[in-house]
């Protein structure tokens, strides 16, 4: 299995996807052997030493306590790691938007814990040897190994609350099929999704691949604006978060972190969006589910 790298860098840095490439040996894919470091060092574009965000430490440390805490249990990682994670590298939509800081975060610092979390599978078509995913290196937000936890917690936080992180990424199925929806920049959208999940209204993946893809289509034609209002964004809360990076501790390993003091996403348009979205559910097209009537 893929050791921690030798060469560790002390901070993040922009690694390009071409960049990339040369380092993704068969041997690395095939979660034998890692790559030490220093020729990789060479091709990363340097982000700016007054920030203190870009400290690897403290995001090492917390996928070493991942790997260690959920050993035998790699999928249940990601609720714990996707808010610690988020509030740790406390960055703005536009700079996670930024693959090359994700390449960097899973190649040159933490490529041991994307082996973890996605060991070598097999080939989707035909035969061949198990591989890690190239994608869990360098693919998009909704496949990258740390990208998509990152947006995971951006999207179903609410407000600086994470337990909805926590209960959406119990759920493979359900942050997958977000992550490549636009719709979840409704922050009611995503809490009714949390909600409905916890009822219990869904919960198998053929499910949640349904109402998601009902939900899209009906959101062609209706405003989810209009019927479930939201508070506008609090940039200054966000900056004055990301201000705090510097003198912020440690994220606690116990208990969940306190994300931007936005205001929470209002109750009554959580509780209108999850009752909408129960009754679109029965007759969401569910594979393999007969409809009655």
């Amino acid at each position: 299995m893929i050791e921690k790298p030798q060469h560790l860098p002390v901070r993040l840095g922009l690694l390009s996807a071409t960049a990339v490439d040369p380092f993704l040996t068969e041997d690395l894919l095939k979660g034998v052997q890692g790559h030490g470091g220093v020729d990789l060092a060479k091709v990363v574009e340097s982000l700016s030493e007054d920030d203190a965000r870009w400290a690897v430490e403290p995001l090492r440390d917390l996928v070493d306590d991942a790997m260690h805490q959920f050993k035998g249990y790699r999928t249940d990682a990601d609720g714990w790691l996707a808010p610690r994670l988020h509030a740790t590298l406390r960055l703005t939509r536009r700079e996670a938007a930024d693959q090359r800081v994700w390449n960097h975060l899973a190649l040159a610092v933490a490529p041991d814990y994307v082996a973890f979390r996605h060991p070598p599978t097999p080939p989707t078509r035909g035969g061949g040897q198990l591989r890690i995913n190239r994608d869990r290196f360098k693919g998009s937000a909704d496949r990258q190994c740390f990208s998509r936890l990152w947006w995971a917690a951006e999207m179903f936080r609410n407000g600086g609350d994470y337990a909805p992180v926590v209960a959406a990424c119990a759920n493979q199925d359900l942050i997958h099929n977000a992550l490549r929806l636009d719709l979840l920049d409704h922050r009611p959208t995503a809490q009714a999704l949390v909600r409905i999940l916890e009822q219990g209204v869904i919960s198998t993946g053929r499910e949640i691949n349904g109402l998601m893809t009902a939900i899209n289509t009906a959101g062609a034609t209706l405003v989810y604006d209009a019927l479930a209002p939201d508070e506008p964004r609090d940039t200054e809360a966000l900056r004055r978060w990301i201000a705090e990076a510097e003198s912020a501790p440690p994220v606690p390993r116990h208990e969940l972190p306190t994300g931007p003091d936005e205001e929470p996403v209002p109750e009554k348009s959580v509780v209108v969006l999850t009752d909408y979205f129960a009754e679109l559910f029965e007759t969401a097209p569910v594979r393999g589910r007969t409809l009655q009537g």
